[in-house]
């Protein structure tokens, strides 16, 4: 259907007249008559009834009315839909598992707050994405590292454990209680060196590859283990206990390239998450 056509209509149907709904439209009076007459052959029914004075309305007129407006309102927008689809401002992000879940929440929504038309896509650690939140631990050399939180190491038990209730532990009342490790953390290595070099162990009974997965078998009771306080957040049945000694924690931020142009998404990422940890230290400090 020739959307001009509906035009014509609703001219006619709101002026009443075909003569000043010809020049509401900028044509012709026949055009208009024409127009409306082609319409009325194409739905197959009477619009309007013709006199001296003007037009009468019918029934099937009034039916059609609001119908005609709902579709040359959708029709207009269409180029504004578009325009905004060509505005929206794509970033990729790859997170690393086991991370905070309120800070990365309040990442999300700083940027979502921050950015007009950001559209956001995660995926997983290891998948190509313009940029990374992540360990400092695992920035490339041809990467730029952007710290925006820490989380403290921690040791958690069951809350029948010996040591759950000291009010903190020394590396040395580690010693020979049962352990479980997770390989590529740098706090559990520095544990068990330091006991190694006072002749104390630990007794491993197990490890795993991710901070959730040891969670879990802590919560199994099969021992204790260090834990960052964003991975405990959701682990209420835990008791938690400050370790003695040096501060033992990890570095959590955004990764992105240091010698790739970046994308406006990206740049823009960049800019509201650096003021974002400029005003929260200063608010600490």
């Amino acid at each position: 259907m020739d959307l001009r056509l509906l035009r014509f209509f609703i001219a006619v149907y709101e002026e009443k007249n075909i003569t000043l709904a010809a020049e509401r439209c900028f044509v012709s009076q026949p055009s208009i008559s024409n127009g409306i007459k082609q319409l009325e052959q194409e739905l197959n029914t009477v619009l309007f009834l013709r006199h001296k004075k003007g037009v009468d309305v019918t029934d099937e007129a009034h039916y059609l009315y609001p119908l005609a407006i709902r579709l040359l309102n959708d029709v207009n927008t269409l180029p504004q839909l578009f325009q905004q689809r060509t505005e929206r401002l794509p970033l990729t992000l790859a997170n690393f598992p086991d991370l905070s879940q309120s800070q990365l929440a309040e990442v999300f929504a700083t940027l979502h707050h921050n950015i007009a038309n950001l559209s956001l896509e995660l995926v997983d650690h290891e998948k190509p994405a313009d940029a990374r939140l992540t360990l400092d631990m695992f920035k490339a050399e041809d990467e730029i590292f952007l710290p925006l939180w820490d989380e403290d190491y921690v040791l958690c038990m069951l809350p029948d454990h010996p040591l759950a209730n000291l009010p903190s532990v020394s590396p040395e009342q580690l010693h020979q209680h049962d352990f479980i490790e997770c390989p590529p953390c740098e706090a559990h290595q520095q544990t068990i060196s330091l006991l190694a070099c006072d002749g104390l162990s630990v007794n491993l009974v197990a490890k795993a590859e991710h901070k959730t997965q040891v969670m879990h078998l802590v919560q199994a009771g099969l021992g204790i283990s260090f834990l960052p306080t964003g991975v405990l957040e959701s682990a209420n049945q835990l008791v938690t206990v400050p370790l003695e000694g040096p501060r033992m924690f990890r570095r959590l931020g955004l990764c992105y390239p240091a010698s790739k142009t970046l994308n406006p998404a990206l740049s823009e990422c960049i800019k509201v998450l650096s003021q974002s940890v400029t005003t929260t230290q200063a608010e600490k400090g």
